[in-house]
């Protein structure tokens, strides 16, 4: 006994081959767009990470600075003869040091400029 065969229509076997070459480059198509959004935000993180290693980098210096000036100051405050010198000393250290914290601020402000336009 043979069982009865039945024919796929040719037209039902064109539609399911284009469906799933449709399928195929719709899920080609979300691929590459997933690889390139994985790429730009590893890109993005490293240079975001990049940044925040140049500020902690440069907020130590700045720490370094200010403590050896502080403790230059220091040392000439220890050596001064009399209240007058002392008083001068201590002004000019104090206008050094807004310029100074003026400076660093404005370095600070140029790094988080380049963090917000490279994320």
């Amino acid at each position: 006994m043979n069982a009865p065969t039945y024919e796929i229509p040719a037209e039902l076997r064109d539609f399911a081959e284009k469906s799933v070459s449709q399928a195929r480059t719709a899920v080609s198509s979300l691929l590459g767009t997933v690889v390139k959004s994985a790429e730009q935000l590893q890109s993005s993180s490293n240079t975001v990470h990049e940044t925040i290693q140049s500020v902690i980098a440069k907020g130590l210096d700045q720490v370094q600075a200010n403590a050896s000036s502080t403790f230059d100051f220091a040392q000439k405050l220890v050596r001064t003869r009399d209240v007058k010198e002392a008083f001068e000393l201590q002004t000019a250290f104090l206008h050094s040091q807004i310029a100074t914290i003026q400076t660093q601020a404005k370095d600070l402000g140029a790094l988080a400029q380049k963090a917000t336009k490279g994320a």
